[in-house]
């Protein structure tokens, strides 16, 4: 990587970051996005590029179940839409 690379990448997730929390925060947008947003783009261009339609969306909504389980600066884990989408019962076994 040349350090123009670096540079716009650190400006991007790190911009004027002036404590820790937000120093974290940046850190945590970029792994996010190095580990699903980046893979996930692609395969939704594959599948777009094969003539099939692609729908792409981000959930950010935090789930009220957990309150006390995970800190504030957590705000929609990975899978934290399965709830939305199927409903709790499904996910506790009652279904």
């Amino acid at each position: 990587l040349t350090s123009e690379v670096v540079d716009r990448v650190y400006k991007e997730y790190m911009g004027d970051a002036e404590s820790p929390a937000q120093v974290r925060d940046g850190l945590l947008d970029a792994m996010g996005d190095v580990y699903f947003v980046i893979s996930s783009v692609e395969v939704a261009r594959s599948h777009r590029d094969a003539g099939n339609p692609v729908y792409f969306y981000e959930f950010q909504h935090r789930p009220s179940s957990v309150e006390g389980f995970l800190p504030e600066f957590v705000k929609a884990d990975h899978g934290a839409e399965i709830a939305f989408v199927f409903g709790k019962p499904f996910l506790a076994g009652d279904v």
